[in-house]
């Protein structure tokens, strides 16, 4: 009997973590850009790897958000372009992406944009979360 109860609870804790992931990821468009990625907003000439992007707007809140961490998933290409990978990756906020220039809510590093989404879709449908 206790081992049905264990199996149940592991089982429950499963479908929640799942639950309030989906629960608390924003919807929102990603494009990508290429190197060099520095100088940046956040860390000037400071190398921080190749796992990284810029933050538009809605999300840079006047420099906030450097540092933090996203996980991102594409749920969709926005053109004919077959682009989702079914992969997630995370990624830290370095930059900016500043508007009206920057057409995405994020801007991942062309690295970040390849293990999610086909290149050649240039711009994609996203969930993110901020992890």
């Amino acid at each position: 009997m206790e081992a049905v109860i264990m199996k149940f609870t592991v089982v429950v804790s499963l479908v929640l973590s799942f639950v309030s992931y989906s629960a608390h990821a924003e919807t929102g468009t990603a494009t990508f850009y290429t190197p060099p990625y520095v100088p940046s907003a956040c860390f000037g000439f400071e190398e921080q790897g190749t796992m990284i992007a810029a933050a538009g707007d809605g999300i840079y809140n006047n420099g906030a958000a450097c540092g933090r961490m996203y996980s991102v998933r594409c749920t969709s290409s926005t053109n004919s372009v077959q682009a989702c990978t079914g992969n997630s990756v995370t990624v830290k906020v370095v930059d900016r992406c500043p508007s009206p220039a920057c057409t995405s809510t994020i801007d991942l590093s062309q690295e970040a944009f390849s293990i999610i989404a086909n290149p050649d879709a240039g711009r994609i449908n996203i969930e993110f979360t901020q992890v």
